[in-house]
């Protein structure tokens, strides 16, 4: 009686000792504490802000529907081939190659009539919008307000010549350096410093200055870096996966495995703003930076960068 008097807490259940020694305490307990303020919970936290899922899909599509017939359509009136850019991007081997050579292969010349001018208008259109759609998620990863009138669509048309001059220089510099006995390691040099060129000044410029040049570098690199890495990984995969949807479904499976890369490259796109940004947020913390107060009442698109995202510019 006297134990039982002397420690009641032990008799009724103490919660504290309850909740130490709950079975979940051990694992959900430890992944919450190292969880929560982590730069993973930033980075998933800045992926849901901007739908990550649901963005690269319509830009996967999208480019499908609109940049590949415009570049299509363009090689066919310079008497070029798109084919061989194709297949050096993805990596492919000699099948593979031959496969796509087969689908952009045509037995006559294009030339100019009003089908192919209403097909270059439309696709012309569908390029700005997905110059457009990455000018607006560049906006929501960096917090600033969406830009409208005809000087913006103007902007994102510039963008796109450039993007499209980008991938001409590097697949000559590409075929260049293939050659060579260290090749591949100049090549991914090669491409690293040129994409990233690229994606650091078209993140200045389709944010119109608002930030910094040293404060868009890191997701700029980062989007190189990735940019690398999936062209690493699509000349280990896309030959093999080329060649199989191409025996299983004839010409319609090697769009399925165009559409596949396409939409890597729109995950390629936004990993590298959200991880760059990221960086750039955690390391201001780091830092003791001053965070501006926020008025969350005002109903900002970019709820997601709450804590240590919002209000650091």
């Amino acid at each position: 009686m006297e134990d039982e008097e002397s420690h009641p807490a032990q008799i009724a259940g103490d919660p504290a000792r309850s909740d130490r020694n709950s079975p979940d305490d051990g694992t959900a307990g430890w992944w919450r504490r190292h969880y929560e303020g982590s730069v993973v919970q930033d980075l998933v936290k800045g992926l849901g802000g901007v739908e990550f899922g649901d963005w690269i899909i319509v830009f996967g599509a999208s480019f499908l529907l609109s940049i590949l017939p415009l570049i299509i359509l363009l090689s066919a009136l310079a008497n070029s081939r798109v084919d061989d850019n194709i297949a050096a991007r993805l990596g492919l081997n000699r099948e593979g190659s031959h496969i796509v050579e087969s689908l952009f292969t045509s037995s006559s010349h294009a030339g100019w009539n009003f089908g192919v001018v209403v097909a270059l208008v439309l696709s012309l259109a569908g390029t700005i919008a997905v110059a457009r759609s990455v000018q607006r998620l560049y906006q929501q990863v960096f917090g600033h307000p969406d830009l409208r009138g005809w000087s913006n669509v103007l902007r994102c048309f510039v963008w796109a010549l450039v993007a499209a001059g980008e991938v001409i220089v590097d697949a000559l510099i590409s075929r260049g350096l293939g050659d060579l006995p260290a090749g591949r390691v100049f090549l991914g040099l090669g491409n690293l410093v040129i994409v990233t060129a690229f994606f650091w000044w078209g993140l200045y410029f389709l944010l119109r200055g608002r930030d910094s040049w040293r404060r868009l570098f890191p997701a700029a690199l980062a989007t190189g870096v990735f940019w690398v890495g999936l062209g690493a990984f699509a000349s280990f995969y896309f030959s093999s996966t080329l060649v199989s949807d191409s025996h299983l479904y004839g010409a319609i499976g090697v769009v399925f495995t165009l559409v596949t890369w396409f939409i890597a490259m729109g995950a390629v796109i936004i990993l590298g703003a959200v991880v760059g940004h990221t960086w750039v947020i955690r390391r201001a913390q780091s830092a003791n930076h001053e965070v501006e107060p926020i008025d969350d009442s005002k109903g900002d698109s970019t709820d997601w960068a709450i804590g240590p995202h919002r209000g650091i510019r």
